[in-house]
């Protein structure tokens, strides 16, 4: 994958034609139904929860962006992640990757569980001997999150995929903090990918959405029923919005992830930062996998101020241009609290067991100029 290849698929990837008018950009079809000729001859398109021209178009571009046949556009991240979960019969087993996502873990404890009897497992799956030595009659899935959210840990995805089909065992990779930009699990053996498209994708913070993507026909005749059945589908509008900004994915992860860079090495150095979490740092315990996987250390540097949690609040209130809030992936600069955020469904003690300290802050590094942001950070941490 060159970077002329994803650079040129992120704005004409798929099929974006509009076929009414010839737009250069597919139009927002809010249509729920499509009219038919008569009875028993069916268009392209029957009934917007089935499929949808904007919704077509981005789904396809999505397709093409990770490499797989089909993609399935849905109303979030977490819509996307129960939706590769409904593909999983009873009591069935899942193997996930340890520090998943908050979200990713009060699914599958909170409801999974107690809904589908699902047995879940939390392993390092980079211990691939006792990850091959859990799996049993009833393991159906492999959940792999590499980057990890928030301490950005690395998983050897073709290692994992290729045991995982020995077994015929399904896997699954959130590929939200890497984006194709960075990696492309489908291409690494995947079955499918995770997208939460609210962040790198749609790029902007104004879109919620989630997508999931496979490489398997066969696998996309399933997840294509159940999103019907199911319905989790995202808008037409906010289709649109995301296709948009895929559109500037290349150039807006090429200046995230060279900013992200510059700022792992600054605070690394700094005497008030206790540990530094991103793979593109040579002293990154998986700084070699990181390059044989990703073509950069990605857009997000997570890392632990010394002090308690007084010294975090006076580092965010000192901050200009990053940002407090929810979420990743915009063109602004954001600071992410993971214990009162994306972990706050976990205990204290569980978030301690996987590295996550009330001190520990994720940066969302943005497109700013990285003088301005350094500078930001200085004045925070002084």
């Amino acid at each position: 994958m060159g970077d002329k290849r994803i650079a040129t698929i992120a704005v004409h990837g798929g099929d974006q034609v509009d076929k009414g008018h010839n737009a250069i950009i597919p139009p927002i079809a809010t249509a729920s139904s499509f009219i038919q000729e008569n009875i028993g001859e069916y268009g392209e398109h029957r009934y917007s929860r089935v499929s949808n021209p904007t919704r077509y178009a981005y789904e396809t571009a999505l397709a093409e962006l990770e490499a797989g046949v089909f993609a399935t556009a849905t109303a979030s991240g977490m819509a996307a992640t129960a939706l590769a979960v409904e593909l999983l019969d009873q009591n069935s087993h899942v193997i996930v990757m340890t520090g998943a996502y908050g979200g990713t873990f009060r699914l599958f404890e909170q409801l999974s569980k107690r809904t589908s009897g699902t047995e879940v497992e939390y392993l390092n799956l980079n211990k691939l001997e006792a990850v091959e030595a859990a799996i049993k009659e009833n393991t159906a899935l492999i959940w792999i999150e590499s980057p990890t959210n928030p301490l950005l840990e690395l998983v050897d995805i073709a290692a994992v995929c290729e045991m995982a089909k020995k077994h015929g065992v399904l896997t699954c990779v959130d590929n939200t903090f890497a984006s194709a930009w960075n990696q492309r699990p489908i291409e690494l053996g995947a079955d499918m990918v995770m997208l939460s498209t609210s962040k790198y994708i749609g790029g902007h913070s104004d879109v919620i959405g989630g997508a999931l993507i496979t490489g398997d026909p066969e696998l996309a005749k399933r997840i294509n029923f159940i999103k019907t059945t199911v319905g989790a589908i995202a808008s037409p509008f906010d289709a649109y919005l995301a296709l948009r900004g895929m559109k500037t994915l290349d150039v807006r992860m090429q200046r995230h992830c060279e900013n992200a860079q510059i700022i792992a090495e600054y605070l690394e150095a700094h005497p008030n930062v206790v540990e530094v979490h991103y793979p593109g740092l040579k002293s990154h315990p998986q700084h070699a996998l990181c390059k044989k996987q990703m073509r950069s250390g990605g857009p997000v540097v997570s890392f632990r101020l010394k002090g308690d949690l007084d010294t975090v609040k006076e580092f965010v209130r000192k901050c200009k241009y990053f940002v407090l809030a929810e979420s990743l992936g915009g063109v602004e600069s954001m600071l992410n609290h993971s214990a009162t955020m994306s972990h706050a469904s976990m205990t204290k003690e569980e978030r301690e067991n996987i590295g996550v300290y009330d001190t520990t802050l994720r940066l969302s590094v943005g497109i700013e100029a990285v003088e301005d942001l350094i500078s930001d950070l200085e004045n925070a941490l002084g």
